[in-house]
């Protein structure tokens, strides 16, 4: 487990490089659910929705999120994450270790090895299924005269029974069933306690809730999984970072 902050941790200076209609809102987040003092400083998206330029003067991929700490640039959600829960948070990290176990292969326990693995599955694989969502309804909401609809249309709905419903079945089939056999009874994927995992599932999860990803996810096909996000949303620090973003933007888009 991290250690915990020292006074002048505490006092560290943090920057959340914020950007509308992007993942950023899950480090907003964790910075409210922390409790440490933070700073945002925003950009916005161009009429493209590309991010602006200024971006690449704090990292060089101009992407966001981005932090800095004191003198160091932190970029990826799921590092991000990491870094401030190992600095910040150590009540967000299960325990490492089962009981007699210390340094053992194979000693981890379960609540830790999902911890760790969902760090890595929800910017791999159940991203990469959501942003395949976006495809169909970019293709459907594109400019197109009106007798290349029913084409672009056929070839959306195409690309979303053939890629994207199969996909979200297999991913929500399997958190479901995740859910179903969290230690301790869950209700959080990783056990009795929010973590710093949950924090960065609950993109996506939210995501799959609005009418952009039509309903892929849905409280009758997978009622766990839809009560753990809302369970999500519950958090007050959820509700913070929410404030937080309609104090800057005037209102909440999740994407």
């Amino acid at each position: 487990m991290a250690d915990v902050p020292t006074p002048s941790d505490s006092d560290a200076s943090i920057t959340l490089h914020w950007l509308n209609k992007s993942r950023s809102q899950r480090i907003l987040w964790l910075l409210e659910e922390l409790g440490v003092p933070y700073e945002i400083k925003s950009y916005h998206r161009d009429s493209k929705m590309l991010a602006p330029p200024e971006l690449k003067a704090v990292h060089a991929l101009g992407k966001a999120p981005v932090i800095t700490v004191k003198d160091r640039t932190v970029a990826e959600s799921a590092l991000i994450v990491e870094y401030l829960c190992d600095h910040f948070g150590p009540q967000l990290i299960p325990p490492k270790w089962r009981d007699g176990c210390e340094g053992q292969v194979g000693g981890e326990t379960e609540a830790f090895m999902r911890y760790r693995y969902y760090m890595h599955y929800c910017e791999g694989s159940l991203m990469s299924t959501m942003m395949l969502a976006l495809i169909p309804t970019a293709i459907k909401s594109a400019p197109t005269p009106f007798f290349l609809r029913p084409i672009t249309s056929r070839i959306a709905a195409q690309l979303h029974a053939a890629f994207v419903a199969p996909g979200f079945a297999t991913h929500f089939s399997f958190l479901e069933g995740q859910l179903a056999s969290a230690p301790d009874g869950g209700p959080y994927l990783c056990g009795a306690n929010l973590t710093g995992a949950d924090i960065l599932m609950s993109f996506p999860l939210i995501v799959a809730q609005q009418p952009i990803a039509e309903g892929a996810l849905n409280k009758d096909a997978y009622p766990r999984l839809w009560a753990y996000t809302e369970l999500l949303k519950e958090s007050k620090g959820y509700k913070k970072a929410v404030e937080r973003i309609v104090e800057l933007e005037g209102e909440y888009i999740v994407l």
